[in-house]
């Protein structure tokens, strides 16, 4: 059983193994180089063996000490994890966490939720900002962002936040009172289509679709085409013509009646969204306490749509 002094010890030799330097490891522990010279004599005296090499201009872990950090790394992270989430959950958290997410994430799974993310955590400032473009979110400067998992950037943690989701092809029952009900993808080259129009590099969206041959793209024409998906949403419920939008950001009204859905058995299907950030050690609080929020409220909604 590790008592407390045993896992500070623990926690400073780890800190002076990534810093190579007592001073810098004192610092950031805030004791004296010193104090965590004789913590680190005492961790040694107990274990048996010599954790690092200690020069007038450098230090690092002898060969027991590294075999200890490999080893150390991983609990000590999944305890201060663990820590993390119980301060999360208190609403003690300060700072800002600046979040890029395209619309409809902004929409299901955001929105509904501030007002009660505020009350809960008031230290926090959320810096929002939608993207459908699907920036570099890192490069840009942002703590965290939320994709669909196929659009995730490597070497990022990626928490899962709603179920998986399909595409939906949508249109008023206005407009199938005067077009036949396309039977098949290829039916749509004779509708009138909405398309979205990625904003940096100005190419039309391919609408994608599953069929018995596997995963297929097709190009589709109509009267305009827009760069927001709110307003292709609103272009489809004015019945302008078709949309592919997915299927969360449409269900509530196809469930009111004033979207039909068509072509369901051929719409691709996603593996959802995730919020994904930076692989540290350690999550800034303010976004630790998102990432809870965020989780537990999508759980407490149980499996069903996102949002």
């Amino acid at each position: 059983m590790i008592g407390g002094g045993e896992f500070a010890e623990l926690r400073a030799f780890i800190m002076i193994a990534e810093t190579r330097s007592f001073r810098e490891a004192a610092g950031r522990l805030g004791v004296t180089p010193s104090a965590l010279s004789r913590t680190i004599k005492r961790l040694e005296g107990r274990l048996g063996h010599r954790l690092l090499n200690r020069t007038t201009r450098s230090v690092s872990p002898t060969e027991a000490g590294q075999s200890l950090y490999a080893r150390l790394l991983p609990a000590v992270a999944s305890l201060e994890e663990a820590v993390d989430d119980t301060l999360a959950r208190r609403g003690d958290a300060t700072g800002t966490v600046r979040l890029n997410l395209p619309r409809l994430a902004a929409e299901v799974l955001l929105m509904p939720r501030l007002a009660e993310f505020s009350a809960l955590h008031p230290g926090i400032h959320l810096d929002i900002v939608m993207d459908d473009a699907l920036s570099d979110v890192i490069g840009s400067g942002f703590d965290a962002g939320i994709r669909p998992r196929e659009l995730l950037e490597k070497d990022m943690i990626a928490v899962r936040l709603t179920p998986p989701f399909r595409n939906a092809v949508v249109g008023t029952p206005g407009y199938f009172a005067v077009h036949d009900v396309p039977q098949s993808p290829q039916d749509l080259k004779r509708h009138l289509c909405i398309n979205y129009r990625w904003a940096d590099s100005r190419q039309p969206y391919r609408w994608p679709f599953d069929g018995p041959d596997g995963p297929f793209e097709i190009n589709v024409e109509g009267p305009f085409s827009v760069n927001d998906t709110g307003l292709l949403k609103e272009a489809a419920l004015s019945g302008t013509g078709l949309a592919c939008l997915s299927e969360p950001m449409v269900a509530p009204h196809v469930a009111r009646g004033e979207l039909v859905e068509v072509l369901e058995p051929w719409c691709k299907r996603y593996a959802g969204f995730f919020l994904y950030h930076p692989s540290r050690r350690q999550t800034p609080p303010a976004l630790r306490a998102l990432i809870t929020f965020l989780t537990e409220s999508q759980a407490r909604r149980g499996s069903g749509a996102p949002g």
